[in-house]
């Protein structure tokens, strides 16, 4: 075999590490190169040119990119959940216009309580610079802009319009992220995609005027009618604007509209920090995810890529037997396929020394006759031989033709018996019918040439189904009597007998002679192929294949059949038994 099966070969105890990790990515995120021309038969290539053939055209494992994708959507998801969060933004949104209701319900009563001039019989007049004072030092803390508007709609009070002794004055708020409260670079990204994610426009347009009135602002005059309302808006520079409207009314009289606006800086500032937590989250996630499917691919794919440069080996083989490395304690389905593996390959090369162990013996088997026969036509076909020589050369030619066509005749029959029994249809055989009429055949063809009696015998009680074919278990009998009678003198016995196992076991048909029974070194050895070692007298009428062939049937239907002998009470050979175990029909349903 070539030199480069060794270098080929990969290491039996390689795990799966840091360097495969490495070699996994850069292929994994590398590109696919262009598949190599197939003109080239595979079976001409060797294992270390298929390996380089497939490390050509396939860069990174394609299962460990199905695990990879597989691994990563869920993660993915939960990323894109990370980032789209409209449904959690909109709970906030109604969670801070309930709070600015609220809010502006408790201000509202305040101011009806305290800035309100009249009685419950009188009409009730609201005092504009009382409710101005009031209200700012309310809402001032909270950080909320309020407007106080009249019964006519008119603006009374602004929070962010400051009072001071009957003089009005207006004083702009700072900046409402200047000095250290700049945002950093991260979270004006965050603010960005948080505003292109919030769907802005679905909210009308937030219109800053230089003197309001509720005209402005439609919850305002909802509120003006006794109900209360809220909105949201969108400002110029992207931000939402919410507020809330409730009536200021005394003993059921709606005096003005209180107006409570927030922008949705913290909101913003929430859904950034969730936003954070949960890509944080994804990343580790993602990180972890891949690691893991890389090492779960590693420890699928390894295993099978070294199962698939051993079979190349195998496939590729000449000279030497390459071993399929052991994975089978594993204990999963790799381990399994690595298992069923070694089976096939230690059955196929069996397989294949018999077929050569075959051929050869073949070759022998047919080499002995065939000398035979070309020495007695030499011998006849001298003119001056003596006729009755010339006879006897022929009767010894005829004689070596007929065991030529019995060896090939059994050789054919060994050859095929493997597909054939495949082919066969397995049905229920009655035993007992078989056997009978086999004996009381032989009983007559037997006393007629002057050979031993064969005598049946049924030890068992029905049913006699077994499972099988019953040409092939009568080829079995046939081929064990017939070595029986070839072994046994004139007026012995053949007792041929049929009894079952207990617990409705399988079938036992046990053959006994009267012959000389076995050697005990050839108890199994008489099971080979061509194995002879018979009397003088049946010397070339056996081809020695009778008995293998018995075995081969018997295994392929889950049967078995052995040897032995009989001795007596002082330990003397009585003759030779043969035990043949056959499968029940009931057992195989």
């Amino acid at each position: 075999m070539a030199s480069d099966i060794d270098t080929a070969t990969p290491e039996p105890g390689r795990r799966f590490g840091l360097q495969d990790l490495k070699s996994r990515l850069a292929g994994l995120f590398g590109r696919r190169a262009p598949a190599p021309s197939a003109a080239t038969p595979a079976a001409s290539e060797t294992p270390s040119l298929l390996r380089r053939r497939r490390s050509v055209s396939r860069r990174g494992s394609p299962l460990t990119r199905r695990i990879l994708l597989l691994n990563i959507i869920p993660v993915a998801l939960l990323t894109l959940g990370a980032v789209y969060l409209s449904d959690y933004e909109e709970e906030l949104i109604d969670a801070e216009l309930a709070s600015l209701a609220v809010q502006g319900e408790m201000v509202a009563a305040g101011i009806a309580e305290v800035a309100v001039s009249g009685g419950e019989a009188t009409v009730n007049r609201l005092d504009a610079d009382a409710a101005g004072q009031l209200l700012t030092r309310l809402v001032h803390p909270t950080g909320v802009r309020a407007r106080l508007f009249g019964e006519a709609g008119e603006l009374i009070a602004d929070s962010s319009v400051l009072s001071e002794t009957g003089r009005i004055r207006v004083q702009p708020l700072p900046p409402p992220l200047a000095g250290s409260n700049e945002p950093s670079w991260g979270e004006r990204i965050g603010d960005w995609i948080g505003r292109q994610l919030s769907r802005v426009d679905r909210f009308p347009e937030y219109v800053e005027r230089a003197v309001p009135s509720s005209r402005d602002f439609p919850e305002a005059t909802s509120a003006l009618r006794g109900f209360n309302a809220s909105a949201v808006r969108v400002s110029p520079d992207g931000m939402l604007i919410m507020s809330a409207a409730v009536p200021v009314q005394r003993y059921k009289q709606v005096l003005g509209a209180l107006v409570l606006t927030r922008d949705n800086r913290a909101i913003a500032a929430s859904l950034r920090e969730v936003r954070y937590d949960m890509m944080v989250i994804a990343t580790a996630a993602l990180g972890i995810t891949v690691l893991l499917s890389l090492y779960l691919a590693g420890t699928i794919t390894q295993p099978i890529v070294r199962l698939a440069r051993a079979a190349d080996d195998v496939r590729l083989a000449r000279e030497s037997r390459p071993a399929i490395p052991d994975l089978g304690r594993r204990g999963d389905e790799i381990g399994d396929l690595n298992d069923a593996l070694r089976s096939m390959t230690d059955a196929l090369w069996q397989r294949m020394n018999t077929i050569e162990s075959f051929a050869a013996d073949v070759a022998h088997e047919l080499k002995n006759p065939l000398t035979s026969l070309r020495s007695a036509i030499e011998v006849a076909a001298r003119p001056n031989l003596d006729p009755e020589r010339r006879d006897k050369l022929m009767a010894i030619v005829l004689d070596d033709i007929n065991r030529l066509n019995r060896l090939i005749t059994d050789i054919s029959e060994a050859s095929r018996l493997d597909a054939e029994l495949m082919r066969g249809e397995v049905k229920r055989v009655n035993l007992n019918t078989l056997l009978g009429d086999m004996v009381r055949h032989y009983a007559a063809t037997s006393l007629q040439k002057g050979g031993a009696e064969v005598e049946y015998r049924v030890a068992t009680n029905p049913p006699f189904d077994a499972h099988g074919h019953d040409g092939r278990y009568g080829q079995v009998f046939r081929n064990v009597i017939d070595n029986a009678l070839s072994f046994s003198p004139a007026g012995s016995k053949i007792v041929v007998e049929l009894s079952r196992a207990p617990r409705n076991g399988p079938f036992i048909v046990t053959i006994d002679d009267e012959g000389p029974g076995i050697p005990e070194d050839n108890l199994e050895s008489i099971f080979n192929r061509f194995y002879s070692e018979r009397p003088t007298e049946h010397f070339g009428q056996h081809s020695g294949l009778g008995l293998s062939i018995c075995r081969q049937i018997m295994e392929t239907y889950g049967g078995a059949i052995a040897a032995s002998n009989r001795r007596g009470a002082d330990g003397s050979i009585l003759g030779a038994r043969f035990t043949v175990r056959v499968p029940s029909a009931d057992a195989r349903q």
